[in-house]
């Protein structure tokens, strides 16, 4: 049984083509890539598939409620998908380009988690995202 259908089955999901085509294509993803619906939706007509936009964004929230996928709202744009990963990272979002950047640092985690502390509070979850430029996108 491949990988897809293994994570389908185990968020409660049946394995249907459309489930299966999206997740394969949002595992394919580079690192760092964050994929719209939209987008998601036109890789598929390339592909051949008939998959509905609506399909797509029926799938996705069925994902994301399942904790497949996570979603971001980056500023000024629309909602992006990207597989949920249990590792802790961060988003730098140029304001110019909409490129986006994922890092991570041991000691922005460990901050975090000292503040949390400090405050008798327990991280369940977080998200940070840092706008600005990326020095190579910006023209002078």
């Amino acid at each position: 049984m491949a990988l897809e259908n293994q994570e389908l089955r185990k968020a409660g999901l049946k394995v249907t083509l459309p489930r299966v085509k999206i997740y394969q294509l949002l595992e394919r993803a580079g690192e760092g890539e964050h994929f719209s619906a939209e987008d998601i939706y036109k890789m598929l007509m390339e592909m051949g598939e008939d998959v509905g936009l609506a399909t797509v964004y029926r799938v996705l929230t069925q994902f994301e409620s399942a904790g497949l996928v996570s979603r971001h709202h980056f500023e000024g744009g629309h909602s992006v998908f990207e597989l949920a990963r249990d590792d802790d990272h961060d988003h730098m979002v140029c304001v110019k380009t909409g490129r986006v950047c994922e890092f991570t640092d041991p000691r922005l985690n460990e901050l975090l988690d000292e503040i949390a502390e400090k405050n008798g509070f327990s991280i369940s979850d977080r998200t940070l995202y840092l706008y600005g430029q990326f020095k190579d996108d910006v023209q002078g």
